[in-house]
């Protein structure tokens, strides 16, 4: 993932799904997302990117997305929020989640 090129803007905007993790280094729960989030990323592919941002180190963008409790994850889709949910979420309402959205192809 070569997300440093590419703004925050610029990746959620795009028509790939983009999970983002909301997580905290002292969060134990956030812990335990970490090995589902990579399995997830591993089965999914480039059908969707997932990106993990640390609410203490970037609270800008925690309060932009009125984040207030972590682990919570935002599924973004063409710049808008498609789906969001705090706590421990499982793989496969991820993927069910993911799956249900439309896909759009770019000529």
């Amino acid at each position: 993932m070569d997300s440093k090129q590419q703004s925050f803007k610029d990746i959620i905007s795009g028509d790939t799904p983009v999970v983002v993790d909301f997580f905290a280094e002292w969060c134990g729960p956030c812990k335990m997302m970490a090995p589902i989030l990579k399995d997830f990323a591993s089965q999914m592919g480039d059908r969707v990117r997932v990106l993990k941002i640390d609410v203490d180190k970037n609270p800008a963008a925690a309060q932009a997305y009125r984040i207030q409790s972590v682990p919570t994850l935002v599924i973004f889709q063409r710049g808008e929020v498609v789906w969001r949910q705090s706590g421990v979420v499982q793989k496969k309402q991820l993927e069910h989640v993911v799956n249900q959205l439309p896909r759009t192809y770019t000529q």
